[in-house]
């Protein structure tokens, strides 16, 4: 068996932060379930790896969207108002590469290990439905969703459920449709917030999984509220790496995948949860 190979980060003598940098990070594996055996309050947040791994390409990774169009172009207020034809053009796109996508095995396990816990918060970065698909309850979706589209002026929703008709953009009261998702510069939905950080700041465990820690203010959740251990789960160094109890460079599946089976018992299929003994 591949023994572990941790080294300590930025941490006094009695510091736990360390962070396992090989492929089979067993030791850290084992310390993160005991947590989570132990936890009574459990907050996760995710950002694009995870969805990576279902085949949806990250915006900062390598092959990332970021690389064919620039974000001023597609993921901002004023972009939209400039051509709001090119911009529904890319997240018709972006849908139909979401509906065709699967859940992952990490998404699974989440929504798996979520009903082990009283205390269980899910908050995403992500705007793909992946979470809920997989069956994940109580989810708080940061930056929007693609099912829906709002009017700019009245409000008024509707479904995205096939696209949205490039020749229905214009709204009868004047405004556009745009779709129902956080761009550059504006807040985050006031509610979901408030809720996301209350949760972050209660838990025992947080999971930061497959986020780069750059895009705030749903970045600061993974340390900046509560005293509660974190680990990160990427396969690459991020902006927080060094500010975390444990960073776990592995794929999200690999790592949950088996989190979920050691809690459980069993495979993904379900079964009964292991004792805390």
């Amino acid at each position: 068996m591949t023994s572990v190979r941790a080294t300590r980060v930025n941490g006094s003598s009695n510091s736990a932060r360390f962070v396992a940098r090989i492929h089979e990070p067993g030791g850290v594996i084992d310390d993160l379930i005991q947590r989570l055996r132990d936890a009574k309050s459990v907050f996760v947040l995710t950002g694009s790896g995870i969805s990576a791994e279902s085949g949806l390409p990250t915006f900062r990774g390598v092959g990332g969207l970021w690389r064919t169009h620039r974000v001023s172009e597609l993921a901002s207020p004023e972009g939209f108002a400039r051509d709001p034809v090119l911009v529904w053009t890319w997240y018709n796109e972006r849908r139909a590469a979401h509906g065709s996508a699967q859940p992952s095995v990490a998404h699974r396990a989440l929504a798996q290990i979520e009903p082990l816990f009283d205390d269980f918060t899910l908050a995403t970065q992500n705007v793909d439905s992946l979470h809920l698909r997989a069956g994940s309850r109580n989810v708080l979706e940061l930056h929007g969703n693609l099912r829906e589209a709002r009017c700019s002026v009245c409000e008024e929703r509707r479904s995205l459920e096939g696209g949205m008709p490039l020749e229905e953009i214009e709204h009868a009261c004047g405004g556009r449709f745009r779709p129902q998702i956080v761009w550059f510069g504006e807040s985050l939905p006031q509610t979901e917030w408030r809720f996301a950080a209350q949760a972050a700041s209660r838990a025992d465990v947080k999971l930061v999984i497959g986020t780069s820690g750059i895009v705030q203010p749903a970045a600061s959740l993974a340390t900046g509220y509560g005293a509660g251990w974190v680990a990160e789960i990427n396969p690459e160094e991020t902006a927080i790496s060094n500010l975390v109890d444990a960073s776990i460079r592995a794929g999200a599946s690999d790592v949950l995948g088996r989190v979920a089976e050691r809690l459980y018992g069993g495979s993904l299929s379900g079964g009964r949860p292991l004792s805390s003994s």
